[in-house]
């Protein structure tokens, strides 16, 4: 599978997929748990279909020390004893900030006031820009078809 566009050849795409790495390294030195931040990336992946964030979250998780059961068991956190209840607050918030256009409401407030239980006002604006960027990296990477399974832990770091 080939992709249908390299982001980085055109001066313009290439500048905005710079910035947007330049984002993500802010959110990985933010007070945001790594553990959380990868689980989240994960799951709103997931939901969106984009194997090439799948596998790369999946691989800096597992680079990190994250489990095998933890990693496998994103997909159904609801069922699943291995998660804490904020990384289960942030899983909620991710899943609500990811399907927006299928809930009219968007987030709900219980889901909203969960979560500020869990993490403070810095945390909480590095998660829902975590959650937002994650995204828009997945819809960029479903439109253009980006392949999945070469990706290397660190290297986009």
């Amino acid at each position: 599978m080939d992709a249908r566009l390299n982001f980085f050849a055109g001066p313009t795409a290439g500048k905005a997929v710079k910035h947007m790495m330049s984002l993500g390294r802010t959110l990985k030195d933010s007070p945001l748990p790594a553990a959380t931040q990868e689980l989240v990336a994960l799951r709103v992946s997931q939901i969106n279909g984009c194997a090439v964030c799948i596998d790369m979250h999946t691989k800096e998780a597992d680079a990190a020390g994250e489990t095998s059961v933890r990693l496998n068991l994103v997909a159904a956190w609801r069922e699943a004893t291995v998660f804490s209840e904020a990384e289960r607050a942030a899983l909620e918030l991710a899943e609500e900030g990811t399907r927006v256009a299928d809930a009219a409401g968007g987030v709900g407030d219980e889901v909203w006031a969960n979560a500020a239980k869990h993490y403070d006002e810095d945390q909480l604006g590095a998660l829902v820009i975590l959650i937002s960027m994650m995204n828009m990296a997945n819809r960029l990477n479903v439109i253009t078809r980006q392949p999945a399974g070469d990706y290397q832990p660190g290297q986009f770091h």
